[in-house]
């Protein structure tokens, strides 16, 4: 009864919603403009209303109803139910009483199997076509669109869609590979590249996203490519909105995978990404580790890694263990390593350092290079055995000196021995020290050890013995030349720092200051001693001041240009050349008729490698001539000797004449002369040097037997085989000379004492610049290149347009993150 009562007055209301659903899912709201969706809105809460009249006329049932509607349902005769809680009218009496009971009884037996009946609404009776089965017919079909890419929401009736439907939500992506890479960035959304099915990104890159005018129910997914199908989307973030109706996503690559822009159920885009991994560097030792010209130690090594390595170190520790009980006062040195310029072919990188100041200079030692890329993987490289170069003294109270210096930064324990021996030079200073200042310096650094209680004050005694060395080594000179190279050392360490312009001025200054102050000390020394005068670099090595003035410059200029490791080599070779110059001070005039000898015979070699490559430049002239004049016809070869002929007499140059078969048998025969004539003066060149000791390499048997070859290929007129022949000669020339000046050098180290003088020696015949002078043979073309003017002027350019382009508050924010990479790389 309840529900034939209630269904009808609630189905009004049910249909009125059922309505309001379909219409919702379907997407109609989406479609109508503004003012049709709020009116529909209105006109459904007005029918809703209404709906919900008609539930005033709701009764609740009466006990008499309910039992009526039983005897209706069974179809009971006489009543049965309601007769049960009647009563008789009238008075009563005992007779009546029984006869009603009894009357009761018997209308009771027959209600033992009641049963309850169906409702009966009679809503058909109001709804004779059946119209409302459309609705559940709407609400079914209207979710299932719903769930189609252009289906609607319930909530689209209550939110303005005008601007969305007018406009279509623009869509920005960009892939930002990590700085170290120098990769650009990837514009996902640009029209080259939407075709484009995956992408490949360096690991660690990072995928930007902006959503402009969308619904703001944008959603971002990552699905990696070893998922297996079917898996969950990843969500990388909910939506970040920089200002209304923008939203923004950032997502970093780290594995392979598929990135989904969504809506809802409703893919905008997606992208495919290969990450490609970072590889861990490679560093390898080049050459072996080696004493430099001036002292220091120089390392050539090669690093690798696909995107430049970050920093790189040398780890240098004792080769022979310290007793159990040492206790060092120093570290092992600190050296960090130049890097490869990052997109450079050569990966070769070259670091020299001066470390005969430290306390472990003379020690022997392990090293092994370690090289750490922006991803934080290390690489390491083979161990080398070696002695750390040092300051070589003449002067055997200074080596003294070194060598109790040594010994109490090795090892503190040592204090009592090393107090021992300074007591025992001091005992006589009259047979011992030149110089009562000397004297004294050393009984002060005594008493300063002896009441040295710890490790700092053990230190300040380490350095003061270094000062007094030299002291004892170099006299006067040694506040000039510790101020030039603290100069050019804070020069050198604000290049590999990547000091300001401002900064690197201000070194420029100090370091020219320093210069001026070492180059005039140096002079008035040269000018009080007249044996150092003697021994000054001669002829090609003579040191002019603005030489050194105009490598300043170039210095600053390359620095202020952006090309900082040239700047750095540059100022290599310039401190190469001040030790050198100071080198000069210790050398001997010894075994000068030798080094004259082999100086003429290296002059020798260098005539011959010159006079075979103008043999081999004639030698193509010709062929080329020849070839030339096979392919024209007679008249026409005969026009040419003629006009040319006419013009000036004789042959025009770089194959322009024409010539006689007589005439070019003539000009080879000349050719296979000379070579002869070649090849006889290298045998006598060969057996001079085995006179001197010097063993001649198999550059110059080479070379004699390709002149052969070339000889007889002259003869049998076949040109372009003696220009082969003849090139072949000049390559084994070069080696040749390689290793016969590798010779000369061990063979006057060995005569001028050690690997410390004979290393001052190996740059005895170059030019203030570190370059073979013209006296010394052929150039093998291993000098430093510097850039051009051009090239200064260039880059000069590059950054004052970055930089200016950088100061423009209109600039976007991409290319200014851009731009400072560009800035930072430099």
């Amino acid at each position: 009864m309840l529900a034939e009562r209630g269904w009808p007055l609630v189905l009004p209301l049910l249909l009125v919603a059922g309505l309001f659903l379909a219409a919702s899912w379907f997407g109609l709201f989406r479609l109508f403009p503004d003012w049709a969706r709020i009116a529909a809105v209105i006109a459904f809460g007005l029918a809703a209303l209404a709906a919900l009249y008609p539930l005033h006329a709701f009764r609740w049932p009466s006990a008499t109803e309910i039992d009526r509607r039983i005897e209706l349902a069974n179809r009971l005769r006489h009543r049965p139910v309601t007769t049960q809680t009647d009563r008789p009218a009238g008075s009563a009496d005992d007779f009546s009483d029984a006869l009603w009971r009894e009357h009761q009884r018997r209308l009771a037996e027959g209600l033992g199997a009641l049963s309850g009946d169906l409702p009966r609404p009679r809503v058909p009776e109001r709804d004779p076509w059946a119209l409302r089965a459309l609705v559940p017919l709407l609400l079914v079909v209207g979710f299932a669109f719903s769930t189609s890419p252009y289906g609607g929401r319930v909530g689209d009736a209550f939110r303005p869609h005008a601007a969305t439907g007018a406009v279509p939500a623009r869509i920005d992506a960009w892939v930002t590979p990590p700085s170290y890479t120098g990769k650009p960035p990837i514009f996902l959304t640009a029209e080259t590249n939407r075709g484009q099915e995956g992408f490949e990104v360096p690991a660690g890159s990072e995928v930007s996203l902006r959503v402009t005018g969308g619904s703001g129910e944008e959603s971002l997914s990552f699905r990696a490519a070893a998922a297996p199908e079917g898996a969950d989307m990843t969500a990388t973030a909910d939506g970040e909105a920089a200002r209304p109706g923008v939203s923004q996503f950032v997502y970093r690559l780290r594995e392979d995978g598929t990135l989904s822009l969504m809506t809802g159920m409703r893919e905008l885009d997606r992208w495919a990404f290969t990450v490609i991994p970072d590889q861990p560097p490679r560093i390898a030792f080049v050459e072996e580790p080696k004493r430099a010209v001036n002292g220091t130690l120089e390392l050539v090594y090669e690093i690798e890694d696909d995107y430049g390595a970050a920093s790189a170190r040398a780890i240098i520790k004792q080769r022979a263990s310290p007793p159990e009980n040492a206790r060092p006062l120093y570290e092992a040195p600190d050296l960090p390593l130049s890097l490869p310029r990052r997109g450079a072919d050569e990966n070769r990188a070259k670091t020299s350092r001066d470390l005969t100041e430290h306390p472990w200079a003379g020690v022997e030692v392990g090293m092994r290079l370690a090289a750490v890329d922006d991803a934080g993987q290390e690489a390491t490289s083979e161990d080398k055995t070696l002695v750390l170069p040092e300051r070589p003294f003449t002067n055997p109270l200074a080596r003294a000196v070194i060598e109790q210096r040594r010994l109490l930064a090795l090892d503190a324990n040592r204090k009592a021995r090393v107090l021992a021996l300074m007591d025992a030079v001091t005992l006589r200073p009259e047979d011992t020290f030149d110089a009562m200042a000397h004297y004294l310096a050393l009984v002060s650094a005594r008493e300063r050890l002896a009441l040295a209680g710890d490790d700092d004050a053990l230190r300040g005694v380490v350095d003061y013995l270094w000062e007094i060395a030299l002291g004892i080594e170099d006299g006067d000179l040694t506040a000039a030349e510790k101020r030039l190279r603290a100069a050019q050392q804070a020069l050198r360490d604000a290049l590999e720092n990547g000091a300001s312009d401002e900064e690197i001025e201000q070194l420029m200054a100090e370091l020219r200051e320093a210069m001026q102050e070492f180059l005039r000390e140096f002079a008035e020394r040269a000018a009080r001693d007249p044996n150092m005068a003697m021994q000054m670099p001669q002829n090609g090595e003579e040191l002019r001041r603005n030489d050194i003035d105009r490598m300043l410059d170039q210095i600053e200029d390359l620095a202020r240009s952006g090309a900082r490791d040239k700047a750095q080599e540059l100022l290599s070779q310039l401190q190469n050349m001040m030790n050198n110059l100071q080198a000069g001070r210790h050398q001997r005039q010894q075994g000068d008729g030798q080094q004259s000898e082999m100086r003429q015979q290296m002059d020798k070699l260098g005539e011959i490698m010159r006079r075979q490559q103008e043999m081999m430049n004639e030698t193509h002239r010709l062929d080329q001539m020849r070839r030339g004049q096979q392919g024209q016809d007679p008249g026409e070869r005969r026009g040419q000797n003629g006009g040319q002929r006419g013009d000036n007499g004789e042959q025009g140059q770089n194959g322009q004449g024409g010539m006689s078969a007589e005439e070019f048998a003539e000009a080879l025969r000349q050719l296979q002369q000379g070579q002869g004539q070649l090849r006889g003066e290298l045998g006598e060149l060969t057996n001079r040097l085995e006179g001197m000791g010097i063993q001649p390499g198999q550059g110059f048997g080479e070379a004699g037997e390709a002149m052969g070859e070339a000889g007889e290929a002259l003869g049998e007129g076949q040109g372009d085989r003696a220009v082969g022949e003849q090139g072949r000669a000049l390559e084994a020339l070069r080696r040749g000379a390689q290793d016969m000046m590798q010779q000369m050098r061990q063979a006057m180290q060995g005569e001028q004492g050690g690997s410390e003088e004979g290393g001052r020696q190996q740059n005895a015949d170059r030019d203030p610049l570190g370059r073979p002078r013209a006296t010394t043979g052929p150039d093998f073309g291993d000098s430093v290149e510097v850039p051009d003017e051009i090239d200064v002027q260039r880059a000069r350019r590059i950054l004052e347009a970055i930089r200016r382009r950088l100061g423009d508050a209109l600039s976007p924010e991409l290319e200014k993150d851009y731009l400072e990479r560009l800035l930072q790389l430099e």
